[in-house]
Formats: C-alpha cells, sequence, structure tokens
C-alpha cells in the first residue's frame, strides 16, 4: 500500500510539471465535456471558481472561449505603423480572461488572489467568475444572463451602466454568439458533470 503510494505520488508530481509545461488551447472548442476530459484539472477549477462566486460553469467558460479561444498566452493584435511595421498593442489584456493590466491588480487586491497569473487557467477562470459576480451585484444583472455579462465583461461595470453597448451592433451580435454557447456548454455539462464530479479519485 506504502508503495501504491509513492507511485502515485510520484506520478501525480510529473504531471502536474510537464502539464505546466504545456498549454495548447483543447482540441474540441465547442464541447465542454471533451473540454474537461481533455484538460482534466480544468473542471475542478472551474468548479471552485462557480461555487465561489455563484456564476455558472459554462458562462464563465464561454467568455473565456470568447476571449481568448483558451490560449494561455493570448494578446491583443499589434497596431500598423504606416500600414507595414507593428505598432504597439491596442491594449494591455493578456491571457485566457484578457484582462487589462490595471483590472487584474484589482482582482488581486480585492479576491485575496495576490499571486495569480493571467496565463493560469485556474486564476483565469476565477477572475472571470469574479468579474461576473461584481456585475451581479453592481448592475444587478443575474448570474444566468450571459448576454449581458459578457456585455459588462466587454464594456466595464461603468460602461454598462452608461449602456455604451447599445452604439456597437457588432458587440451585441458578439454577446448573443457568446450566450448560445454558454447555453451549448449548459446543456453538454448536464450530461458529463456526474461523471466528471466522480472522477477525482485520491488514494490518500
Amino acid at each position: 500500500m506504502f508503495n501504491l503510494r509513492i507511485i502515485v505520488l510520484c506520478v501525480l508530481i510529473a504531471s502536474f510539471f510537464l502539464g505546466g509545461c504545456t498549454s495548447t488551447p483543447p482540441k474540441h472548442l465547442s464541447n465542454a465535456c471533451s473540454i474537461f476530459d481533455e484538460k482534466d484539472d480544468w473542471y475542478k477549477d472551474a468548479k471552485k471558481a462557480s461555487k465561489r462566486w455563484g456564476i455558472p460553469i459554462a458562462t464563465n467558460l464561454a467568455i473565456m472561449h470568447q476571449e481568448s479561444k483558451f490560449v494561455s498566452k493570448a494578446k491583443p493584435p499589434r497596431t500598423k505603423f504606416l500600414w507595414i511595421f507593428p505598432g504597439p498593442r491596442k491594449s494591455s489584456a493578456y491571457g485566457y480572461s484578457q484582462a487589462k493590466d490595471e483590472t487584474w491588480d484589482w482582482y488581486k487586491r480585492e479576491s485575496g488572489h495576490g499571486g495569480a497569473d493571467r496565463d493560469d487557467f485556474d486564476d483565469a477562470i476565477d477572475f472571470i467568475a469574479w468579474y461576473n459576480h461584481i456585475t451581479v451585484k453592481r448592475n444587478k444583472v443575474k448570474p444566468t444572463d450571459t448576454y449581458n455579462l459578457y456585455l459588462a465583461y466587454h464594456e466595464g461595470h461603468g460602461g454598462f451602466s452608461r449602456g455604451t453597448y447599445k452604439k456597437k451592433a457588432w458587440l451585441m451580435g458578439v454577446a448573443k454568439k457568446v450566450d448560445r454557447l454558454a447555453r451549448s456548454y449548459s446543456a453538454q455539462l448536464n450530461k458529463c458533470e456526474d461523471r466528471l464530479d466522480s472522477s477525482w479519485w485520491w488514494p490518500f
């Protein structure tokens, strides 16, 4: 029994370090069950964030999909100087959640995650859930209203309150797409979440 525990511990440690070296996006981005089957540590992180902040897993996951397509080090495209030369990026947005520097600093101060990194899925999914939680409290949006949660995520809480999105037909179209994806993710998770919940096995 002791030897089995040592072997399992070694495998888990090796998996942790090897997993940290790879940050490729999941292969099937439109299927929540496939995402969590491939990235088997992500489900635990997503569920923990959902329970902590009261926002459905499907909503947080759909917003991350829209923002970065699950690319850990995603950045906005560079602007062009004289139509040829690469210029500065449009914003400081970075990582899975595409959070800007100042917003991420706010999250670290307010959430208690002082060492959080934007290219860490665990931290990024917690950030998205936290930001949505603030929207629910500040802007009186329902936790299941992915459409308006995404608009507030994109425009900021103040911009959402002022209705800045109303002049951006393209953004409202994107928000509808995020809402549809969240509904699809939710339906998929209804079929596999019990299995995902029961898949965690710890021998010690």
